[in-house]
């Protein structure tokens, strides 16, 4: 099969799109992949890319394309930028680069922004191949959950350009079943809508099982937050824990990530004199990333309270689940309900800063035998739900599926 994979962030940024091009290259695709400059989420070109941009235009048998795009930078005009220009070098240049080219199918992945439906419009005319639109953000509900926009004018026109986008795909893919009633609200009603959702990133479990015990002799309990440090994760809620909490010479968090908030969580830090008690580390690359989970008593997840995220599973929870340790959820509606569900560890509602505080303080009394069998019942129901191979068995079926 022929397949074209169309989005904004691919490798070396770390998308699980990069695992999924790979297995299909390994399982005898023919995959290319249309994407731009890597730059997130420091909003800079790598400087790997930069110094020698041919040795990124392969990773194994996957062929990858690359258009031109404006950084992310600091700012809401700088990411607005970034998100119509590469839908634009995506509709322009990315088809010229691809012309005189055959492909059966096209999988769009589609985090935010939700622009790249533009290019995903084109390609399927020009190419006249079936496309399958794996909606990872709700758009424009992200918009107005994060306060990017707040005219219902504007949020009115850019719901019916979604389903003018999703009038013109084959398929729409859900990372949430929670996402379901309201995809279905957007697309036209001969649009299939199916549920599939993220598997775990790859690193954890190679260190990690279900047979990993938790320290007994630590003196200090590590709580880890590893991912984006955006508006959706809610962390005044989180600092407001850490706070609460700073009297504890037993306990220390530690921030892996980068993103939109690093710089004012940083100021929070010292404006309230809680350097001592977070750890602020930087981005690492998913081959690093081991070495946290080893030294994690508890993994945090967080986003605020509103509707559109409490539909949304954020797709660290699969890789939380996998790494064998309890979970800390500051979350609503579907991510909390799979925590519980897993018996993965403790939930508090989102924005709940006191429920942190009692959910951090109740794991750290808990034995650790019984935190073991909290990791252990995460590794098992991961494997179930969201065993990596099985569920690109059940994409590869969806995609030949629609060339019958």
């Amino acid at each position: 099969m022929r397949l074209l994979l169309l989005t904004q962030y691919f490798w070396p940024e770390n998308f699980r799109i990069n695992e999924l091009a790979v297995e299909m290259g390994r399982r005898g695709h023919q995959v290319t992949v249309l994407t731009g400059v890597p730059n997130y989420p420091e909003g800079i070109v790598y400087p790997q890319y930069r110094a020698a941009p041919a040795i990124w235009q392969r990773l194994e048998d996957v062929e990858v394309v690359r258009v031109p795009l404006a950084v992310r930078g600091q700012g809401s005009f700088r990411l607005v930028l970034n998100y119509l220009s590469f839908a634009l070098a995506a509709s322009t240049l990315g088809v010229w680069k691809l012309r005189g080219r055959e492909f059966d199918a096209i999988l769009v992945f589609q985090p935010s922004p939700a622009t790249i439906g533009l290019p995903s419009v084109i390609l399927r005319r020009l190419k006249r191949a079936h496309t399958l639109f794996w909606v990872q953000d709700l758009w424009p509900d992200t918009l107005q959950a994060v306060g990017i926009v707040r005219s219902p004018s504007v949020l009115r026109l850019m719901d019916w350009l979604l389903g003018w986008v999703y009038s013109r795909t084959d398929r729409l893919l859900a990372q949430s079943q929670a996402f379901m009633p309201r995809l279905r609200q957007q697309a036209p009603s001969h649009v299939p809508i199916s549920y599939l959702p993220n598997w775990a990133s790859p690193a954890p479990e190679s260190l990690l099982s279900a047979s990993r015990v938790p320290s007994v002799t630590r003196a200090v309990f590590n709580i880890y937050y590893l991912g984006n440090l955006g508006e959706a994760q809610d962390f005044p809620s989180v600092l407001d824990a850490v706070a609460h909490l700073a009297h504890r010479d037993d306990l220390h968090w530690y921030l892996v990530g980068d993103g939109r908030l690093a710089g004012w969580i940083e100021e929070q830090l010292n404006a309230r004199g809680l350097q001592h008690r977070v750890s602020l580390l930087g981005a690492f690359p998913p081959e690093q990333m081991e070495r946290f989970y080893a030294d994690a008593d508890a993994l945090l997840v967080s986003l605020k309270s509103d509707p559109l995220f409490a539909m949304t599973v954020p797709s660290k929870v699969q890789s939380y689940l996998a790494a064998g340790i309890p979970l800390l959820a500051m979350l609503d509606g579907e991510g909390a309900r799979i925590v519980r569900d897993a018996g993965a560890g403790l939930t508090c509602a989102a924005g709940d800063s006191a429920g942190l505080v009692r959910s951090v303080e109740a794991l750290m009394n808990l034995p650790a035998e019984q935190r073991q069998r909290m990791g252990q019942a995460g590794c098992e129901y991961n494997r179930r739900e969201f065993d990596f191979h099985q569920l690109v068995d059940r994409l590869e079926g969806m995609i030949e599926a629609q060339q019958t």
